[in-house]
């Protein structure tokens, strides 16, 4: 299997180096923590599987989604948080518990293994319905569910990449001959939501991810995305750098900018997108690690950490520029089902007074 190669950016020599030093972190029970002696959550553990499923690494990952069957509750959730198999947050996040649906239609896609896909709907299928018990009527999904319920605070990054996970989840229950017509519906109500309800999530507006997160899970695209991302340009593109995290602080992120780079393919906006994984490249070390960020303002990396899902999300960044796998396409949403459309709801308050 080829490595995707981006000529003057990052060449495949130097993806398939990303992917081993994404290897070497992990534990031997398939875990994936944040890096040496680091915790481990759901949500990134699958991109850095994402990442070794693109670099040919198919054995590596499917120890992760294995290490990730063994370890989900009865309920279909996964702890927040997790050091070397010991639980150190027990909580839930929804988007974290939704987001293996994405990488197992992902490494189905590049593998075409069936088997895989059987053994892990199981999986999959608990996780979403898991998930679904905090969507509310008008469409979002709570962030977290506790001992108490759900949380009653939705956030638009999170149920922007729910949209996503749960547009795969429709896709691999084709696969496997299970239709679910009830997450058709949820995936098009939570579409309709965060397309037009920004009242029903809580205000994040400094964070460089609810700028471009609703792009890249799949619910805002064409015009309105393409002015989403022009509207605040200028507040988190910095030139040479990548992007900020945050609006208000010197502070370039790689996950992020890389993050953007997919939003920007999604669109079409090709040479925005090399320019953007072009620019966070100074994060590189020289073992094929990326550092997390760069506070510019002290010509400081920080924090001092080598994360391995910022090698992860550099490795699928190139892989969507570059067309090189039978995966590259996810991000772009390529023929994954869109759900239930509710965009002619007649009774939506919202639509009646804007």
């Amino acid at each position: 299997m080829p490595a995707p190669e981006l000529p003057g950016v990052v060449s495949a020599e130097a993806l398939v180096q990303t992917g081993k030093a994404i290897a070497s972190v992990q534990l031997p029970s398939g875990e994936i923590p944040w890096f040496p002696g680091g915790h481990t959550d759901p949500w990134d553990h699958v991109e850095c599987a994402m990442a070794l499923s693109v670099i040919g690494q198919l054995a590596e990952a499917e120890r992760a989604y294995e290490w990730l069957r063994a370890t989900q509750r009865s309920d279909g959730s996964w702890p927040l948080q997790v050091r070397d198999g010991v639980v150190e947050d027990a909580g839930a996040d929804t988007n974290y518990c939704a987001y293996p649906a994405v990488g197992v239609w992902h490494h189905v896609l590049i593998t075409g293994d069936e088997e895989f896909a059987e053994r892990m709907w199981p999986m999959v299928r608990d996780a979403i319905d898991f998930v679904l018990t905090a969507q509310h009527q008008r469409g979002e999904i709570d962030w977290g569910i506790g001992e108490a319920g759900p949380t009653g605070e939705a956030l638009l990054s999170g149920s922007s990449s729910i949209h996503q996970s749960l547009r795969c989840a429709l896709a691999l229950a084709d696969r496997v001959g299970v239709p679910q017509p009830s997450w058709e519906v949820a995936v098009g109500r939570l579409g309709h939501a965060l397309r037009r309800h920004p009242e029903a999530f809580t205000p994040k507006t400094r964070y460089s991810m609810d700028w471009y997160y609703p792009i890249l899970g799949g619910a805002v695209r064409g015009e309105a995305g393409l002015r989403r991302i022009d509207e605040r340009w200028d507040d988190f593109v910095v030139a040479d750098l990548g992007i900020r995290c945050v609006d208000d602080h010197p502070w370039v992120t790689g996950a992020e900018t890389c993050e953007l780079v997919l939003a920007l393919d999604a669109l079409g906006e090709h040479d925005r997108a090399v320019q953007q994984l072009a620019a966070m490249q100074h994060l590189r070390d020289p073992d094929g690690s990326y550092w997390t960020g760069y506070v510019f303002a002290d010509q400081k990396r920080w924090p001092e950490e080598q994360s391995s899902w910022t090698a992860a999300a550099v490795i699928l960044a190139a892989d969507a520029l570059t067309r090189t796998t039978l995966g590259n396409g996810i991000f772009r949403g390529e023929d994954l089902p869109i759900g239930l459309p509710v965009e002619n709801a007649a009774c939506c308050e919202y639509e009646r007074t804007r």
